[in-house]
């Protein structure tokens, strides 16, 4: 048993920070928490504690953040007060971005070219001479002055977007805390918190109570990794120790439309690309089971071993869903794995109006969410669901001594890094289940209805408006896909022409959108569509009043071309 005399806590308090810092005499000297350029108090001397270890007023407005640097804070100096005084500058600089990011006076973008950037921004790193705390403070302000305001009301470019406050505190912990997923002993509470937030969301899921295993990864991309992966594990378990040399010829099969981190999967693993086959889709993007029942057979008929399935819970540029019960028809009757990512779509699980996209998700082998998209969680944020319980440790284990030692004097089994393709693993939990916490399942339903909402609006505006026609007229998610005609093109008849002028509109309109700075939309061609634009609502902070801005804005821009 440790024994000795345990030092008594010391409290100061600025302004709006109250916290407890441990110092050998229970004391701040001026010698320990001075900075070390002379003049660092303008007109005082001594300590920056008062009577009490208060950090005076005069104090916070005349501290000198000029001739300070890191030396002069913890853990360098024993100096809290300076440190905290330091970090409290921090915190008033990132909250007048969370106050300016919900401003829709203020610009979602000061947009500037990569060469222009780099002529006024100060990029350069140091040998010699250190930079000043004050120069530190300013390199803070200027990266969120020319960064995306990606939680602006305005901004639709990603799928990702929104700046929920109580995940933001969430991360703002987790970045504190400082701490590696790796092994229980260094992160207990989050190793649990983590266990319980899987096991909820396989329960949503409607995955088996008693077995079921997962991950928060990286990303979906990592996630997709995971679950290909893990097939190939399940079906081939000697590759993992004497490589493709003991596997058959293995495909696997994708949308058309899937996100291409699942033939980099393929890549990844040694499957190859050549061997990822893209089934076709109907005009909503929905994969066809038939065009894939037809492929497995012309598989099988050169021998090959047909694997993965990776079915689509909302596709990155149309928001469709696959049709799950058919699909894990096909994979039961050819004994194949069902993955299905809705990295994007995941959220509609938690609204009861919309959950029935994703009917048939229960019968899927692996998952893949991403609560850092519709749900609105600070990113990053993805989650690997499976059915099966083991299978990630029995892929993925390496049983590295000097980490994962069967003898400590706790379960062991609560060591996750042994079952990860990582071995340093973030804390993606906290923010989550902080956030979860705070609006409970209701809360997340309700964000997630108002989305579905916002889009019918959306899709009702456009269709009723001269100029704007949709790609898919109606939105199975709350991507809203379309294209602006000026009044140009318009009355030209369909053929070449006309296509090749409409293809140039969006990334003209989005090159002066990204000059005006006021809102964001992305653009892309889809198969034989050219270029159109993709609306993503996912912000929970956007209103009809911001979509009717979009609306106004690409007519603006766009009504000379």
């Amino acid at each position: 048993m440790r024994t000795g005399r345990v030092p008594q806590m010391t409290r100061f308090r600025t302004k709006s920070v109250d916290l407890g810092f441990l110092h050998r005499d229970n004391t701040i000297s001026e010698e320990d928490d001075m900075p070390a350029g002379k003049d660092a108090l303008k007109g005082r001397s001594g300590s920056l504690e008062g009577p009490d270890n208060i950090i005076g007023e005069e104090s916070r407005n005349s501290f000198d953040f000029e001739t300070a640097y890191a030396r002069d804070l913890l853990p360098a100096r024993n100096a809290p007060a300076t440190t905290t005084l330091f970090l409290s500058k921090v915190v008033e600089i990132l909250c007048d971005y969370v106050r300016k990011t919900y401003d829709r006076n203020e610009k979602v973008v000061d947009f500037h070219h990569p060469q222009d950037l780099k002529k006024f921004l100060d990029l350069e790193i140091p040998d010699e001479r250190p930079e000043t705390l004050e120069k530190i403070l300013e390199s803070c302000r200027e990266t969120l002055k020319y960064g995306v305001k990606t939680g602006h009301p305005r901004f639709f470019n990603q799928l990702s977007s929104g700046m929920d406050v109580i995940s933001l505190a969430g991360e703002w912990l987790t970045a504190t805390a400082n701490t590696n997923m790796f092994t229980y002993e260094i992160a207990p509470v989050f190793i649990v918190m983590e266990e319980m937030i899987l096991k909820k969301m396989r329960e949503i899921i409607g995955f088996p109570a008693k077995s079921g295993d997962g991950i928060f990864s990286p990303g979906g991309a990592i996630s997709n990794l995971y679950a290909v992966n893990c097939a190939r594990y399940k079906f081939v378990p000697d590759v993992k120790k004497k490589g493709l040399r003991e596997a058959p010829k293995l495909v696997t099969y994708i949308s058309e439309h899937s996100h291409y981190s699942l033939k980099r999967a393929a890549a990844i693993v040694g499957i190859g690309t050549d061997n990822v086959y893209a089934v076709k889709c109907d005009e909503r993007g929905k994969m066809i089971p038939s065009d894939l029942e037809r492929k497995i057979q012309i598989a099988k008929s050169k021998g090959e071993t047909p694997l993965f399935v990776s079915a689509s819970g909302g596709s990155t540029v149309y928001g469709a869903f696959d049709p799950l019960h058919d699909l894990a028809d096909i994979c039961q009757r050819h004994k194949m794995w069902l993955h299905v990512d809705c990295a994007w779509g995941g959220g509609v699980l938690l609204s009861k109006k919309y959950r029935k996209r994703l009917d048939g998700i229960e019968r899927a082998d692996s998952v893949t969410w991403n609560p850092h998209k519709l749900m609105g969680v600070i990113l990053q944020c993805s989650c690997l669901l499976l059915k099966e319980s083991d299978l990630l440790q029995r892929c993925n284990s390496m049983s590295a001594d000097y980490l994962f030692q069967q003898d400590k004097n706790y379960d062991v089994s609560y060591d996750t890094g042994d079952k990860t393709i990582q071995c340093g693993r973030h804390v993606d939990v906290f923010k989550l289940w902080l956030m979860w916490r705070a609006k409970a399942t209701v809360g997340f339903e309700a964000q997630i209805n108002k989305c579905f909402d916002l889009a019918h609006y959306m899709t009702d505006k456009l269709k009723a408006r001269e100029g704007f026609e949709m790609v898919v007229e109606e939105p199975e998610l709350t991507n809203i896909c379309f294209w602006y005609l000026p009044p140009s093109i318009r009355d030209l008849p369909d053929g070449p022409d006309k296509r090749d002028r409409l293809a140039q509109v969006a990334p003209v309109v989005k090159a002066r959108m990204m000059d005006r700075g006021m809102t964001m939309i992305g653009y892309q061609p889809l198969g034989d569509n050219v270029n159109f634009f993709r609306m993503v609502i996912s912000n929970p902070a956007a209103t009809t009043g911001d979509i009717d801005f979009m609306i106004e804005e690409i007519e603006r821009l766009g009504e000379d071309l």
